[in-house]
């Protein structure tokens, strides 16, 4: 059996912040201001299906308040929940972060980056929202600090990209990650299980689709309907459309894909996790990410088995 760092079944994050900190790192997210091209109508409009920021905004995370205040209010916060964290990387979570001249980028993440605290920046942003000059500049803001580039990939499926308003390709997405890679940036996706219209054994599949791409982690959600959301309302007068996980064949479903995922690949979270007021259905909201987490170990364990057994490098 293939052991990883801390004694985990797979890659786990907190380990490998452990291994590259040398102590625990906390995550402090930030709200600048930003929107995306599928709002504005450069790539369309309405949004991505699926969201809406309010629902994963911590209460601080303001646009009007200054970087430097929200960072100081974020280290405030976690300092009574996380209170181990010695460093923290200002994590630019709200729409897409790189969706700007590179002029005002420099200026907010490097207004982060002078934060005593600060040891680095994490950038949610989108394949589209990138070029080579943002990624040269990042490149070299790495040669001093941690950066992490986290793309919102969400699925492979270009029909599904389509249904839900992404307003990208696959093709398209994952040219860019490859090029993030080629720059020596550390780079993220995000993938949503359960969206309209994909079957389980397609969602499986995909773990080999992505462990051919030059990542560093991977973010895992499982799909939760979001009141205020272009698919909340299809979720109101469609329900058919959706086959929603329960927690056990969430569970039984994300140990089968992990164990064809990429062993290289850091495994930050197995779920998303929303306040409840902001569902529109999830039958089991109410548990924490940590909680469904140490489920998953429990049945990795169960089946003896771990991430990557069934991984086979593409030739």
């Amino acid at each position: 059996m293939n052991i990883f760092p801390g004694n985990k079944r797979y890659n786990s994050y907190n380990e490998y912040f452990k291994r590259t900190f040398g102590s625990r790192v906390q995550k402090v997210s930030i709200d600048a201001g930003f929107t995306c091209p599928n709002r504005d109508g450069t790539a369309g409009s309405g949004g991505c299906t699926y969201c809406n920021n309010d629902a994963f905004n911590p209460s601080y995370c303001i646009p009007s308040k200054s970087i430097t205040q929200q960072i100081e209010e974020g280290i405030a916060f976690h300092k009574v929940r996380y209170r181990r964290a010695m460093k923290y990387l200002a994590y630019f979570q709200t729409y897409s972060n790189t969706y700007a001249p590179l002029a005002h980028l420099k200026e907010i993440y490097e207004e982060a980056l002078q934060h005593p605290d600060v040891a680095g920046l994490v950038i949610g942003t989108r394949t589209d929202c990138m070029d080579d000059e943002k990624l040269a500049y990042f490149s070299r803001l790495s040669d001093n600090y941690y950066v992490m580039i986290e793309y919102g990939l969400e699925t492979t499926n270009e029909q599904t990209l389509m249904a839900i308003n992404r307003g990208h390709t696959m093709a398209q997405a994952a040219a860019m990650i490859r090029k993030t890679a080629d720059y020596g940036l550390k780079t993220g996706i995000h993938l949503i299980f359960g969206l309209p219209g994909e079957t389980r054994q397609e969602m499986l599949d995909r773990a080999g689709i992505i462990s051919a791409l030059p990542l560093t982690t991977v973010k895992f959600h499982q799909l939760q309907i979001v009141k205020g959301t272009k698919m909340a309302m299809q979720f109101r007068e469609q329900p058919g459309m959706f086959s929603l996980f329960s927690l056990e064949e969430y569970i039984s479903f994300i140990v089968s894909f992990i164990e064809r995922l990429n062993p290289s690949f850091v495994i930050e979270r197995f779920t998303g996790e929303v306040p409840p007021r902001f569902l529109e259905s999830q039958p089991w909201s109410n548990l924490r990410a940590d909680q469904v987490a140490i489920m998953i170990e429990e049945e990795l364990t169960k089946r003896d088995t771990w991430q990557g057994r069934y991984f086979r490098p593409q030739l």
